[in-house]
């Protein structure tokens, strides 16, 4: 019975440690990305809501809020700074005028380019002696945790 209690409250600690490390890992990667985007006059946030205007149909600032995976007013707040960098322009819907469209503009585009090699360099960095089934099998129970928590 103690045994058993001892191999639970190991195999907990185990999963804590392992929550805590990817933590680590993204505060390293965005500490990473902010200190070599900071050339360029962005940060690793303004570089992620680019890339989410870049692969999102409608970009309204709602839905990339929601693929940045940051509050409403934290993604207006992003899109302001992307705007008056002239990285993007907003124009008013079409079908709905209170809502404002994010586009990229060429300066957008070329900044996208430049952090797509900035987060090449880290990335490659992060795997290094990792095998590719490794990183399938750790994508297959992170997507698993992610079903977990989310419902």
């Amino acid at each position: 019975m103690i045994a058993r209690g001892r191999n639970e409250e190991n195999s907990q600690d185990g999963r804590r440690l392992a929550a805590q490390k990817m933590k680590r890992i993204l505060i390293h990667f965005r500490g990473q990305m902010d200190d070599l985007l900071r050339p360029e006059g962005v940060t690793a946030a303004q570089w992620v809501m680019l890339r989410a205007i870049e692969k999102e149909a409608v970009t309204s600032g709602a839905q990339l809020a929601r693929a940045c995976h940051v509050t409403p007013q934290s993604a207006q707040a992003l899109l302001k700074s992307l705007e008056v960098g002239g990285w993007i322009i907003r124009t008013k819907d079409p079908v709905n005028e209170r809502i404002l469209i994010a586009r990229l503009t060429p300066k957008g585009e070329k900044l996208l380019e430049t952090g797509e090699k900035v987060v090449h360099v880290i990335e490659k960095r992060l795997w290094d002696g990792i095998p590719e089934t490794a990183v399938e099998a750790l994508n297959k129970t992170l997507e698993r945790c992610l079903e977990n928590l989310e419902g």
